[in-house]
């Protein structure tokens, strides 16, 4: 009757383990996108910054 009972618990320590990562892997998933979206936003205020310097460039060197 020990091995069943034995058994019984390290399959339920098992899955203990494996809910536990699966709640780590899940957190991290959520941070990582919102660094991601993040990036994303700061990638496209540059992107914007850098159109309206161009643009600024470009009326500049029409007016030589």
């Amino acid at each position: 009757m020990f091995w069943p009972m034995f058994a019984v618990a390290m399959g339920f320590l098992g899955l203990s383990v494996l809910g536990v990562l699966a709640v780590r892997v899940f957190v991290e998933a959520q941070r990582l996108g919102r660094q991601v979206t993040e990036s994303a936003r700061r990638i496209n205020r540059a992107a914007e910054d850098l159109e309206r310097a161009t643009a600024s460039a470009a009326r500049s060197a029409e007016a030589l």
